[in-house]
């Protein structure tokens, strides 16, 4: 998405996984013994955990419908997964590898862009879909399923351990609106305890500007062996939109974490014209999790195996 944001931590302290049980909103009604034989009539009343929008995330949810129109009229927000007219070989996709893989539009800030080394997950990724109280039941039982369905897909592609649990999940997908501010600061610091006041502030006060976040690393010793994961996706969006961010936001936090204008057909740049993972993008993720690489691995090590592994996946002969 072009508004959405991949960052990567690596300034965490080993993890110890606790049990985090999803949050329920229960309505616990006053009762009495009734004194007469004739129950009386009782007025109808509404649920105690719902609570209208506020004018913020009613503005919000207007404004991201147009903004979702409006990306469909221009064409863009594709779910064909490009055609004809995005053709790329084993040299563009290889490329396209170290674009992603190895790049990070936010390491650049302090020097090339390069992060380092090739980050990915080593041990079952466990997907967990978190709703802020402001999330209605449909809308949650819909993104459940779109997460689950996904989470399947990506194992399937990249042949690692992705499941989707209600429970110890290590990867938090957290739905929520600008009324769950509160909720989000709480989950986040209690995922991520070490995360600094700065960076909890881009999951509690998201630009409008952001579609959706993710933030994805490891421990100080093996920061590129990635153990937990944490994305935010805007509640406000229509299904659409919501749809690509769980899309980009869980495919870039299993280690694809660039964006780039040299990469098509992607949902991996900045410019809205896919709106699921493409075929491309599958080939990608298969490369990232082959055996043949290294976790940690620097790109000038990479680099050979990667052409070998993009003529694999591609079918063209060395």
């Amino acid at each position: 998405m072009a508004q959405a944001v991949a960052a990567i931590f690596r300034a965490m302290r080993p993890l110890v996984v606790a049990a985090l049980g999803g949050v329920a909103l229960t309505a616990c009604l006053p009762s009495s013994p009734g004194t007469s034989l004739v129950p009386e009539q009782r007025p109808q009343v509404l649920p105690a955990a719902y609570r209208p929008p506020s004018v913020e995330s009613a503005q919000l949810r207007n404004y991201y419908r147009v903004l979702q129109q409006d990306l469909l009229t221009r064409g863009l927000l594709r779910t064909d997964g490009g055609g004809p007219e995005t053709p790329y070989d084993a040299d563009d996709l290889a490329e396209h590898f170290e674009e992603i893989a190895f790049y990070n539009e936010y390491a650049g800030r302090s020097g090339s862009g390069l992060t380092g080394g090739l980050s990915r997950w080593s041990g079952p990724v466990k997907l967990v879909a978190d709703f802020g109280p402001s999330v209605p039941e449909a809308q949650r039982q819909r993104d459940q399923t779109v997460l689950a369905t996904y989470g399947a897909r990506l194992s399937r592609v990249t042949g690692h351990n992705i499941t989707t649990t209600a429970r110890q999940g290590n990867f938090h997908v957290i739905f929520a609106s600008a009324d769950d501010r509160a909720y989000v600061a709480e989950k986040v610091r209690d995922l991520l305890p070490n995360l600094s006041d700065n960076d909890l502030q881009l999951f509690v006060n998201l630009p409008r500007s952001h579609y959706c976040f993710v933030l994805a690393g490891g421990p100080q010793n093996a920061p590129f062996e990635y153990i937990r994961g944490v994305a935010l996706i805007r509640a406000e969006h229509p299904d659409l939109v919501r749809d690509s961010c769980i899309h980009e936001e869980v495919a870039q936090g299993l280690g694809l974490l660039n964006d780039s204008p040299k990469v098509r057909p992607s949902i991996f740049n900045d410019d809205d014209e896919f709106a699921y993972l493409t075929s491309h993008d599958e080939l990608l993720l298969k490369m990232l999790y082959d055996p043949r690489l290294r976790t940690g691995m620097r790109i000038e090590e990479a680099r050979p195996i990667i052409r070998i592994l993009a003529r694999d996946v591609m079918g063209q002969p060395l």
